[in-house]
């Protein structure tokens, strides 16, 4: 008798279960600080207008996601990988256009929309990964087994 062990290369579920979680804790905490970093910006830090702007209501569509992130919804990492494209051509274009220090905060909105989207595409990745991974194990048949 002898143990089989699993080829070096292959992926260890569990992980891939640590892997999964970090990469949604990721999200979520990029999220986070994108609608931490919008309210901020345009409250406070560097509003268009003295006093506060309107387009501090751009933090919300930021929050509508929140809740499916955290309850591991696939289909919610996906689509905020397209809805984070929106910030980051914001943040590059408010990075060129915008005086000190709203061209500094839109390079750490750009910093964070690429940690969000990368962390939503690994998240997707290794969740299709590991159930490929757990679908495609083969059914042990007791008529071919040796006895």
């Amino acid at each position: 008798m002898h143990a089989e062990t699993a080829p070096p290369s292959a992926p260890v579920a569990t992980d891939i279960s640590t892997d999964v979680a970090a990469t949604r804790w990721l999200a979520v905490g990029s999220l986070l600080g994108l609608i931490v970093l919008s309210l901020a910006w345009e409250l406070w830090l560097a509003p268009l207008r003295p006093g506060g702007s309107w387009l501090a209501l751009k933090a919300l569509p930021l929050a509508v996601p929140l809740a499916g992130l955290l309850k591991r919804r696939m289909y919610t990492y996906r689509w905020v990988s397209l809805l984070v494209w929106l910030y980051f051509t914001e943040g590059v274009v408010r990075a060129w256009s915008d005086p000190a220090p709203g061209n500094w905060l839109a390079g750490v909105e750009i910093l964070l929309c690429l940690l969000l989207f990368t962390a939503c595409a690994l998240h997707v990745r290794l969740r299709l990964a590991a159930a490929k991974a757990t679908s495609a194990k083969p059914a042990s048949n007791p008529a071919t087994e040796p006895t």
